[in-house]
């Protein structure tokens, strides 16, 4: 009998030194990484709503990032401030692949053809970061409605009542013809998209960016799945060339709502810089979760989202 008490006691001293051990296994991983959320890198920023980043590396106490973003000729103080904000973030996310401990300032770099420096910050102690934002800075959802979404297309629908003329010429480059309101304009940039020389196509797939969905571009060419919340929406880009007709054939709109039906999807976009032949509004009134994006509705569906 001693010796089954004796047996039991051992037991349970073994059971607790195991909880014990993996309680300060635990309480180690959250004290070294207290904002770290399964899945989010520890920023808590939406994957799809990200400044490309082409370089990051730390040069002495400084912690440099390279954002592939177009710069205007001016300086946008709102926009480098965004990219200050978002290189931080970046730093969060690698601290793990280069030592930070001595690293006082966070630089952020940007630029397509001169990549300069946008600004700097200064970090409260050496190698502790501010606390992440509980939103994400490149998240649209966050000021605006999400018009690619059913219940905001038909709450803040559009109105497309009357046929564009077509011209018989080529048509010029997209970007010469949309206004494109500054708030949009900065977040487009901090995605990659240069609304200078942007197609159509660019700036409808950065703007879901913007909105949180991830992109899965193997659907086909000209081809994107985009993925938030749970709902799929199919996007096919009509690209225009000089020469082609301006207007989207018949056939091509009837391809997409059939490319539809059978993809599963939640939604479907079709973008085209060409104009639209008139049957898109019977599709549409038959299958309202279709949109037809084409060049006469660009310039409504971006100033829908009433950005300043």
């Amino acid at each position: 009998m001693p010796s089954v008490i004796f047996a039991l006691i051992v037991i349970a001293v073994l059971l607790f030194a195991g909880y014990y051990w993996l309680k300060r296994q635990t309480d180690a991983k959250q004290f070294e990484d207290p904002t770290k959320e399964a899945g989010d890198g520890g920023g808590g920023v939406s994957p799809g709503s990200r400044a490309p980043v082409v370089d990051f590396h730390v040069s002495g106490d400084q912690a440099v990032v390279t954002f592939d973003v177009p710069l205007d000729d001016e300086d946008d103080e709102i926009l480098n401030e965004l990219l200050v904000d978002e290189a931080i973030e970046v730093v969060r996310e690698k601290r793990h692949q280069l030592p930070i401990a001595d690293v006082h300032h966070v630089v952020a770099r940007a630029g397509r053809e001169h990549v300069r420096e946008v600004g700097r910050a200064k970090l409260p102690s050496p190698g502790v970061l501010p606390p992440p934002p509980p939103v994400s800075l490149l998240h649209l959802g966050n000021v605006t409605h999400d018009p690619f979404t059913a219940e905001n297309a038909t709450e803040h629908s559009v109105s497309y009542e009357t046929k564009a003329a077509v011209p018989a010429d080529d048509l010029p480059p997209i970007s010469q013809e949309l206004r494109i309101p500054k708030g949009l304009q900065r977040g487009l940039r901090a995605t990659g998209v240069d609304v200078e020389t942007a197609s159509g196509a660019d700036i409808i797939v950065g703007l879901l960016q913007l909105f949180g969905y991830s992109l899965d571009t193997t659907s086909g060419t000209g081809s994107y799945t985009a993925h938030k919340g749970g709902e799929t929406t199919l996007v096919v880009v009509d690209a225009y060339q000089t020469g082609d007709h301006p207007e989207v054939g018949e056939e091509v709109i009837r391809a997409f709502a059939g490319r539809f039906t059978m993809s599963g999807a939640n939604r479907g976009v079709f973008v085209s810089e060409k104009y639209a032949p008139y049957m898109i509004y019977e599709i549409e009134k038959r299958e309202p979760r279709i949109r037809y994006l084409t060049r006469e509705r660009l310039q409504d569906f971006i100033d829908s989202m009433a950005i300043g």
